[in-house]
């Protein structure tokens, strides 16, 4: 298998570390080999399709009617849509070539995020370019840094404007698809969406269901750090906690050291909260190492084609 993977990688990713990578990555390996089987070819399939993944925040904040809009509006069409579980260790594995440089904390409010509310995974598909789609769309989503976002990108449009509560997350070339199908699904269920992919219709209507039922089991929250931190002093003030008499609550290493002093004594915090203020106040990289892999931009997938 290695030299006809390795070709086909090569072709899904402008990156050799990414395709060294992948070579013995199992979930690509799975998603490749049940490709195979079914006979669909894995190159087409994985440039003529992404994933985008609506994420816990995503509906707290009702983000997915806005979301299925913006994707109509810039050419990409739903042809599956499923919700999953997540816990700690499918986001490890989702990033695991990227969490090099979190710091502890973004690490541990990202934990506290995958317990408030199961997430929508949309299978979306467009026509095959010169630039492929999970290029283009992961481009037109927006960074992840909402200093770098801009008006007509999705982050931009959905107005939660900060580093961790980013709200949706897609695959950054072809072969992040590839690995990506097979860490939200099973086999089983990767044939199952597989079929309604090839049949390619429209299954917004699908996504707009599952977001309802996740909408009647999620409250819609506010993603407001001044809220977040009254709450917090809530919670303290209950389980007899006073805070500094020095306390400035417009400061960030203040509000830091709170949350800090308050996971060092175990103290039980409601969690959106937690989420809420850390990712306004504590680090989200730590040190100057560079991303294991990092994402791909349009100009240079076509700079690296031949």
């Amino acid at each position: 298998m290695s030299a006809p993977l390795r070709e086909l990688l090569a072709a899904l990713t402008p990156q050799p570390e990414k395709v060294n990578a992948y070579l013995s990555d199992t979930y690509v390996q799975e998603t490749v080999d049940q490709l195979d089987r079914l006979g669909i070819d894995a190159e087409t399939f994985a440039r003529e399709h992404s994933l985008l993944l609506l994420k816990p925040d995503a509906i707290v904040a009702r983000a997915v009617e806005p979301a299925l809009t913006w994707l109509g509006d810039k050419g990409f069409r739903v042809v599956a849509a499923f919700r999953i579980p997540v816990d700690r260790h499918l986001a490890r594995a989702l990033w695991y070539f990227a969490w090099n440089i979190s710091s502890p904390e973004r690490r541990r409010l990202a934990d506290l995020l995958v317990g408030i509310a199961d997430v929508l995974v949309l299978v979306v598909r467009g026509e095959d370019g010169e630039v492929p789609v999970p290029v283009r769309l992961a481009e037109a989503k927006g960074a992840t840094d909402p200093q770098r976002r801009k008006p007509g990108e999705l982050r931009y449009l959905l107005g939660r404007h900060n580093y961790l509560l980013n709200l949706v997350h897609s695959p950054d070339d072809p072969a992040d698809v590839l690995r990506e199908f097979a860490i939200y699904l099973d086999e089983r269920s990767r044939a199952s969406l597989l079929a309604l992919a090839a049949a390619g219709g429209d299954r917004s209507s699908d996504a707009v269901a599952i977001a309802r039922d996740l909408y009647a089991h999620t409250p819609a929250r506010s993603f407001d750090r001044t809220d977040a931190l009254e709450q917090i002093l809530r919670d303290l003030e209950r389980a007899g906690v006073s805070v500094p008499p020095d306390f400035d609550p417009a400061a960030d290493a203040d509000c830091a050291r709170l949350l800090n002093a308050a996971w060092a004594d175990d103290l039980d915090l409601d969690p959106w909260s937690v989420i809420v203020l850390g990712s306004y106040v504590l680090p989200m990289r730590t040190g100057t190492q560079p991303q294991t892999l990092r994402p791909v931009s349009a100009k240079e997938w076509l700079e690296a084609r031949p």
